[in-house]
């Protein structure tokens, strides 16, 4: 059976405990074997995290131990899937540049706070993730964030839509949800998610978590049966 950690936590107010629900329900339609932690604590074991399919992080903000971080970039480097939205992933741990080369990007604004209505812009046949999806409207916060140039994006926003500095600038089309590898891992993030109740007002926002999610734990048996080792990152990985 595959096995999926979640992790939740930080700031209560994007709903941790909820949206940790919600992705186990989802991972375990899948035959997922699913544990939902409220600390950081089980990344100290790295034999442990490899034996996973699959970590997935709703913890915004927050501190986390550096040798914690190592053993999530050697695990997902493995293999290991990782997954997750809105500023449980890509809002955590700010101060750990290290987390945000590994996730992919990194919140920096939400102009004019929540409830902003936008149009989420599906990059069509771009991956399986987004396959027979269309775009669809959003009422919750409008994510701006600091990317890395590497991403895949499967879904992108228009900027700005709300009168801030921001607007002195050319319109941006702002990645929504985006995948990207870190050694032989996969990683998925959607930022969407601001509130957990996003998923039900917009089902496409659950499609896309609920594929992602599955499409990053899939790496694993990829790395197993083609025989992938870790050895030429690993050589690298001793300058962090």
């Amino acid at each position: 059976m595959k096995k999926a950690w979640i992790f939740q936590g930080g700031w209560n107010g994007h709903e941790p405990e909820k949206t940790s629900v919600r992705f186990a329900g989802m991972l375990e339609k899948h035959g997922f074997e699913t544990t939902i932690f409220d600390t950081l604590d089980p990344l100290a074991n790295l034999n442990d995290l490899m034996e996973l399919d699959l970590m997935v992080f709703c913890w915004t903000m927050g501190e986390i131990n550096r040798e914690y971080t190592k053993n999530v970039a050697r695990a997902v480097g493995a293999g290991v899937g990782l997954a997750g939205c809105h500023g449980g992933m890509c809002d955590s741990f700010r101060n750990d540049t290290e987390w945000q080369f590994i996730t992919g990007g990194q919140w920096v604004s939400h102009p004019g706070g929540d409830g902003i209505e936008y149009t989420v812009n599906i990059c069509h046949g771009s991956s399986p993730i987004t396959e027979g999806l269309s775009d669809f409207p959003v009422c919750s916060e409008h994510y701006y964030l600091h990317v890395d140039p590497a991403i895949e994006v499967l879904a992108t926003t228009r900027f700005p839509i709300v009168s801030y500095y921001h607007i002195s600038n050319k319109p941006v089309d702002m990645p929504v949800a985006w995948t990207k590898m870190w050694g032989n891992g996969r990683v998925f993030y959607n930022s969407l998610g601001h509130h957990d109740d996003v998923f039900e007002k917009s089902p496409n926002a659950a499609i896309l978590m609920e594929r992602g999610m599955i499409w990053a734990a899939e790496g694993k048996q990829i790395a197993l049966e083609q025989n992938l080792t870790t050895e030429r990152f690993e050589n690298k990985a001793k300058m962090y």
